[in-house]
């Protein structure tokens, strides 16, 4: 937990972005600073993970501990990169809960990232998270950042409202990896495209281990430019990796507010 000197919005990143990329969670909390005043930050778990696997009773004290630390930073505001961090805090903080992605097309990019894909090589199919399928605002805002950027984009067959799971949903990973298989294959099947973005680090993974090169859409507003010659990331080859980011997460959290 960190708080800064009169804390009125905290930033909550979630557990697969940081697991993914400590860079960008960290520049995406300077930005918010720059932006907006009184921004801190938590890292840690919303509990939706235990809530998937029937563990009510253990959620309802995770998230009573989770909610004591955003309290005591005073937020009114809490601002979330993770969909389902957003359905879980909706339904159980009073705080306004704010997806990052409807957020940045009130508040802009950064300006260096304007334009940056305009010569790109390079479509890129968007994923939309099942989770929060019927939030118009949350897919508008994604299709506003790609624009911004200058990257071409194509919607799949199945989008938006009605997009596929990616194949991590429900814990199906741990609980059956060879259906959690089929399922993200099935998802990259109906996409022509080499290329995909998604604005959940789980989802990316998934797209990865169906096939495509893809990337999380803070890699385009933070890296780049990308083009059919970029090294695109992969799976992490142990959780190990996922830890040590975590960590880093929590360094990258610090420095920005000091």
């Amino acid at each position: 937990m960190a708080k800064t000197e009169e804390t009125k919005r905290v930033f909550i990143p979630g557990c697969s972005l940081p697991s993914y990329n400590p860079e960008a969670v960290g520049k995406t909390l300077e930005f918010l600073q720059e932006k907006l005043s009184g921004v801190g930050s938590i890292l840690k778990c919303c509990g939706k993970p235990t809530k998937a696997l029937g563990q009510v009773d253990k959620f309802k004290e995770r998230y009573k501990g989770f909610q004591a630390e955003i309290d005591k930073l005073g937020a009114e505001e809490i601002i979330v990169a993770c969909q389902s961090c957003y359905l879980t805090m909706s339904a159980n903080s009073p705080q306004k809960v704010t997806s990052l992605w409807a957020l940045l097309p009130e508040i802009g990019l950064p300006e260096e990232a304007i334009g940056i894909g305009k010569d790109s090589d390079i479509t890129f199919a968007i994923h939309d998270s099942c989770s929060t399928r019927d939030r118009k605002d949350i897919h508008d805002g994604i299709r506003w950042i790609i624009d911004q950027l200058g990257y071409d984009r194509v919607e799949p067959p199945h989008t938006k409202g009605t997009t596929m799971c990616c194949g991590f949903g429900g814990m199906v990973v741990p609980a059956n990896p060879d259906l959690a298989q089929r399922v993200m294959e099935k998802r990259t099947s109906e996409v022509e495209t080499d290329y995909m973005v998604t604005y959940c680090a789980a989802c990316r993974e998934s797209m990865v281990k169906g096939g495509k090169k893809a990337v999380h859409i803070l890699d385009l507003i933070f890296g780049g430019p990308w083009d059919s010659n970029s090294e695109f990331p992969g799976v992490p080859g142990n959780p190990v990796k996922g830890w040590v980011n975590r960590y880093k997460s929590k360094r990258e959290i610090k420095k920005a507010l000091k």
